[in-house]
């Protein structure tokens, strides 16, 4: 089974692909969408569903998860990053029916036991479980495999 984990953004996009199956987990690739910031906005959107279209053309997931939004205290930020999310499920959804969607209390609580738990503990977790030599940088890209992740514990049809 292949899962394509997305830590939503609009400047930066994360993104994952793990493997699972009866032997474990393994990384197959990751990386980061970025926009320029002096881009207008319908244009980085616009590099998002581009960049997504390949992404899902060249990984084929089996199933998609996505972090969810959390409450932003700068308002200035929390539409841009929403729409790109809807840009996201929706360019995700044409390509793969099973999209899931994760709070980053769930993500926390599923890689580390505790919702609560800081980024780094979260990115420990990462590391460890995929074997890495070191946290995949940028952030973005530790968070999406995060929800790859959490994907693969909590999803009924990998217990």
């Amino acid at each position: 089974m292949k899962i394509l984990g997305i830590d939503p953004g609009y400047g930066i996009v994360g993104f994952g692909i793990i493997e699972k199956d009866n032997f474990g987990i393994r990384v197959v690739d990751y990386g980061a969408v970025t926009t320029p910031k002096e881009m207008p906005l319908v244009e980085r959107l616009l590099v998002i569903e581009q960049s997504f279209q390949q992404i899902l053309e060249e990984y084929q997931p089996d199933e998609i998860a996505i972090e969810e939004l959390f409450f932003f205290r700068n308002y200035t930020t929390v539409i841009p990053v929403a729409e790109s999310r809807g840009v996201i499920l929706t360019t995700c959804y044409k390509y793969c029916k099973n999209v899931f969607e994760y709070t980053p209390l769930q993500i926390k609580q599923a890689l580390t036991g505790n919702g609560r738990a800081d980024k780094k503990q979260v990115q420990f977790m990462v590391q460890h479980t995929l074997g890495l030599a070191s946290v995949p940088k940028p952030d973005d890209t530790a968070d999406a495999l995060a929800v790859a992740i959490t994907h693969s514990q909590i999803n009924p049809l990998f217990r």
